[in-house]
C-alpha cells in the first residue's frame, strides 16, 4: 500500500490513510489499543504518536508491533 497522506481524525479518534491507488482506510484508535497493556506514560505516548506522526502510528498498528513500541517506551521512563 503507497500511502499518499495519514492525519489524526479528532471526530473519530482515527487515523485517516488516504492511498496512491485511491483507497480510503480509517484505523479506529479505541479498537487498535483497546488489549493494550499501557501505563498513563505510554498512553501519553500514544496520544502523542497518532497526533504526530500518523503515519507511524498505523504503520505500528498494521504490523502488529505496537505493543512492543509501548513496551520500549515504558522501559525508556526508567532511564
Amino acid at each position: 500500500m503507497n500511502i499518499i497522506y495519514a492525519t489524526y481524525n479528532i471526530n473519530h479518534n482515527s487515523i485517516d490513510i488516504y492511498t496512491y491507488a485511491g483507497y480510503f482506510l480509517r484505523i479506529d484508535c479505541n479498537k487498535a489499543e483497546e488489549r493494550l497493556k499501557t501505563t498513563p506514560c505510554s498512553e501519553c505516548a500514544l496520544n502523542a504518536l497518532a497526533i504526530d506522526k500518523p503515519i507511524e502510528y498505523a504503520r505500528l498498528y498494521l504490523e502488529g508491533s505496537m505493543q512492543i513500541w509501548v513496551e520500549t517506551e515504558d522501559s525508556l521512563d526508567l532511564w
